[in-house]
C-alpha cells in the first residue's frame, strides 16, 4: 500500500488517500482500490506536523499487518496434551451480523443517551446488546443467558446482578425506543406504513400465581397457565412497527382502540389501512379507526353476523365462477351499509350506526373442508368433556365448551359446575348451523373503491404477522416466561422484540432470498474454536452466511482468524454504514 497526493484542479487541494494495488488474476492486469482516505492536506496539516510522513508510515504499517494477516499460520500440537477440566473455547462469529444492524438502527447511542440520565454504574447499552445477541443465538433465561455470554467476543463487564436491575431501566424506555427504532427503519429504508397489519397472540407463565398482568385466558395454545396478551403491528414488508402488552384476561377485541391510540400519538404514519382478523371487528373499533380518518380491512365472521347478511352469503344467484373450476371456488361483493353499535364513552350505552363497505364473499372448497376438519377435532374434544367434566376448566375447554348445552363455569375457579337436573349434550342444532356456512368467507372493508382482488391480496398479508409471533415462540423462545416482576416482564418482550425485528430487517435486507428461520439457524452455526496463539478455526460456512456477508461487508468464509482479526471485524461492525437494500 502506498500513499498517494492528488490534485483537484478544480479547487487547487491536495487530497491523500491511502491505495493498494493487486493483481487482478480474471482480467489479467493491474488494478488499484483505496483502503483509506485521511481527507485534505490542508486540513490534516492543522492535527499533524507532517501529514504526508503521518500516512506514509500508516500505509506501511497497513501493509504490514495485511500481509502478517495473510501469512500461513503455524500451530504446533501435542499428541498427549490433555484438556483442562472445564475448557470451552468454542465462540460464536455469526452473532457480528446482529451487532451491525443493531448499531445501524443506533440502539447504541439510544441508551449511550439515557445513561446519562440514570444512576446505573454499568453500561446499558452493553447488558441490553449481550441479551439481544443471546436472544437470537442462544435463547435461554435470563441467568441462563448470562453464563453464556462467554461464547460472544464482546467484553462483558457487568454482574448478573446488573442485569436484573438493568431490566427495570429498559421497561421504563421501551415506548421510547420502540419510537426510535421504527424512525430510524423509517429514514434509512423509506418504510411503508399505507397498510398496517395488526393481530394478537398470547405467551404463558409456568407459575401458578397471577398478578394484573400475569392473567389466565383463552390461550393460543389451550394451555391453563397465567398469560400475558400481545398486540403487534406490522408494516407492509412485514417489519414490525410496535407492540403493547395486555392482561392475560383481555379480550383480542379490547386490544386494537388502545393500540391505535399509540400509533396515532407516536408514530405519525399518516393515513392508514388497518388489515386484522375477525376477532378486531366490533363497532367500537371501527369507528374509533374512522374517527382516526384511517380505513380497514378485516375479515367478518358469517356465522355470528346478522340474518341479512347470512342470506346474502348464501344466495348463489351472483357468485362468479372460475369456468375451469365450477364446481369451486366463487366469489362475489357489494357496496352496502352495515349496521355497527358503538359505545357511548360516557354513558356506556350502545347506540347504532351505519357504516358504507365493500364485502367481498367467496367460497373455497379447500376452506369447506378444512373447516370440517377443524370443527371435527374440537367436537371429539367436547365429547370427551361431556363424558368428563372434572378434567376441563374454561381455560382447557375453550372452543370446545361452545358445542355443549347446559356446560357452565364457576367465575373464580373456573371450574366445570354441574347444575341440579340437567346433562351435558352436544348442541346439534348449533352444528348443523356451522355446516351450512362451511367453505365461505367474508371480508368487509371502508376500502370500497378498490378491487377485490386487491382487497383480497391485501388481507392475504396477514399472514406475515402470524409468522412473526411464530418465530417468536419458536426461534426466539419468549415463552415460557421467567421473569415474574411485571417490570421485568416489560423488558424480556422489549428485547424479544428488538430481536425479532433484527431478524426481519436482515430478512428484508437480503431480498427474502432466506426466511429467518433459515438465516438464524446458519447465524448460531457460525462458530469457531480456539486453537493455538490466539488464532480460531472457523468448521461452517453457507450460501446464507455468504449472501448475508455480501451484504452487511463481512467475511463469514475464512477459515482462520486470529484474536485481533475477529476484534477489528467486530469493531467495524459498530462502526460501518451499510447502504439500506431497498
Amino acid at each position: 500500500m502506498f500513499l498517494r497526493k492528488s490534485l483537484n484542479r478544480k479547487t487547487g487541494r491536495i487530497q491523500l488517500t491511502i491505495v493498494e494495488a493487486y493483481w487482478d488474476k480474471e482480467a489479467k492486469k493491474k488494478r488499484e482500490k483505496v483502503k483509506f482516505s485521511p481527507g485534505y492536506l490542508d486540513v490534516l496539516e492543522k492535527e499533524y506536523d507532517d501529514p504526508i510522513a503521518h500516512f506514509t508510515e500508516v500505509a506501511r504499517r497497513m501493509t504490514e499487518e495485511q500481509a502478517a494477516e495473510q501469512a500461513p499460520v503455524v500451530l504446533e500440537f501435542q499428541k498427549s496434551k490433555e484438556l483442562p477440566t472445564g475448557t470451552d473455547n468454542r465462540k460464536n462469529f455469526g452473532y457480528l451480523a446482529v451487532s451491525a444492524l443493531y448499531h445501524d438502527l443506533g440502539i447504541h447511542e439510544f441508551f449511550a443517551n439515557r445513561q446519562r440520565a440514570t444512576k446505573a454504574d454499568y453500561n446499558l447499552n452493553a447488558i441490553f446488546r449481550a441479551l439481544v445477541f443471546s436472544r437470537i443465538i442462544r435463547p435461554d433465561s435470563k441467568k441462563g443467558s448470562y453464563e453464556e455470554l462467554h461464547r460472544f467476543f464482546d467484553k462483558c463487564n457487568f454482574t448478573l446482578d446488573d442485569v436484573y436491575r438493568s431490566l427495570d431501566i429498559f421497561a421504563k424506555y421501551q415506548s421510547d425506543l420502540q419510537v426510535w427504532i421504527h424512525e430510524h427503519i423509517r429514514q434509512n429504508y423509506g418504510r411503508d406504513t399505507s397498510l398496517v397489519y395488526y393481530d394478537v397472540t398470547n405467551y404463558y407463565f409456568e407459575v401458578d400465581k397471577e398478578d394484573e398482568m400475569k392473567r389466565r385466558g383463552p390461550s393460543k395454545e389451550h394451555r391453563p397457565d397465567p398469560i400475558v396478551q400481545m398486540g403487534l403491528f406490522m408494516d407492509t414488508n412485514g417489519l414490525p412497527i410496535t407492540y403493547g402488552l395486555f392482561s392475560g384476561n383481555t379480550l383480542d377485541k379490547q386490544t386494537l382502540i388502545p393500540m391505535m391510540g399509540e400509533l396515532v400519538d407516536k408514530y405519525n404514519l399518516g393515513r392508514v389501512i388497518v388489515v386484522g382478523d375477525r376477532g378486531m371487528i366490533t363497532g367500537d373499533n371501527i369507528a374509533q379507526i374512522l374517527t382516526d380518518r384511517n380505513g380497514y380491512v378485516l375479515s367478518f365472521s358469517i356465522r355470528g353476523s346478522e340474518k341479512a347478511f347470512k342470506e346474502y352469503v348464501l344466495d348463489e344467484s351472483d357468485y362468479r365462477r372460475r369456468e375451469d373450476d365450477p364446481e369451486g371456488f366463487r366469489i362475489k361483493s357489494r357496496q352496502a351499509n352495515r349496521r355497527i353499535h358503538v359505545t357511548n364513552p360516557f354513558t356506556g350505552k350502545k347506540k347504532d350506526f351505519y357504516v358504507e363497505e365493500k364485502h367481498i364473499v367467496f367460497y373455497s372448497p379447500e376452506y369447506a373442508a378444512k373447516a370440517k376438519n377443524d370443527r371435527q377435532r374440537t367436537l371429539e374434544k367436547a365429547k370427551d368433556l361431556i363424558s368428563h367434566p372434572e378434567k376441563y376448566s374454561r381455560a382447557t375447554g375453550y372452543g370446545a365448551a361452545k358445542y355443549v348445552k347446559n356446560v357452565a363455569f364457576d367465575r373464580s375457579t373456573g371450574e366445570i359446575i354441574q347444575k341440579k337436573g340437567t346433562d351435558l349434550s352436544l348442541d346439534m342444532d348449533l352444528i348443523k348451523e356451522e355446516e351450512m356456512y362451511d367453505g365461505y368467507y367474508a371480508i368487509v372493508t371502508s376500502e370500497y373503491e378498490k378491487t377485490d382482488r386487491e382487497i383480497i391480496d391485501i388481507y392475504r398479508g396477514l399472514w406475515e404477522i402470524e409468522e412473526n409471533f411464530g418465530i417468536t415462540k419458536s426461534e426466539l423462545k419468549t415463552r415460557p416466561v421467567f421473569v415474574k416482576t411485571i417490570e421485568h416482564v416489560k423488558a424480556h418482550f422489549l428485547i424479544c422484540f428488538v430481536s425479532l425485528v433484527l431478524m426481519k430487517l436482515m430478512e428484508y435486507r437480503i431480498g427474502r432470498k432466506y426466511a429467518v428461520q433459515t438465516i438464524i439457524e446458519s447465524l448460531r452455526r457460525c462458530e469457531c474454536s480456539l486453537m493455538d496463539k490466539n488464532v480460531y478455526l472457523f468448521d461452517y460456512y453457507d450460501e446464507v452466511l455468504k449472501t448475508i456477508g455480501e451484504d452487511l461487508g463481512i467475511n463469514f468464509g475464512l477459515q482462520t482468524r486470529t484474536l485481533q482479526s475477529i476484534k477489528q471485524e467486530l469493531g467495524n461492525t459498530k462502526r460501518r454504514e451499510r447502504k439500506a437494500r431497498p
